[in-house]
């Protein structure tokens, strides 16, 4: 498979992983928009994430948050969503996104570990 179609394989399964979590508008970015800062999966219900989707088995994180950040510009937030074979999506962004939602959520004030893994 080339690079080009496990691209848009990969930003098909952010997608359904998106609307499996409830966000069922999720869809994706670049055949819509077409422009080259666009983000590669697009979530109405998530207004202020760009999402740049990687489905690869090595490359660079800190590349692919650069372009992340790059294309968000000033008004999103940019997170990269990783994919190897055979594993589990992970997302990447700043620290500082991560703690400032971890302070929006209820999640720091859950004292069930157990229970607060599950209310994700």
């Amino acid at each position: 498979m080339n690079s080009r179609a496990k691209g848009c394989r990969g930003e098909r399964e952010w997608r359904d992983q998106l609307r499996e979590a409830g966000f069922m508008n999720a869809r994706r970015g670049q055949q819509f928009s077409g422009g080259t800062d666009s983000p590669d999966v697009i979530c109405p219900e998530l207004p202020t994430i760009h999402f740049e989707v990687k489905r690869v088995e090595s490359g660079n994180p800190y590349n692919w948050y650069d372009q992340a950040t790059t294309d968000a510009g000033t008004t999103k937030i940019p997170v990269v969503a990783h994919k190897r074979n055979l594993k589990k999506w992970i997302v990447i962004l700043s620290a500082g996104h991560f703690l400032d939602i971890l302070r929006r959520s209820d999640l720091p004030n859950q004292t069930d570990y157990k229970a607060a893994i599950e209310s994700l």
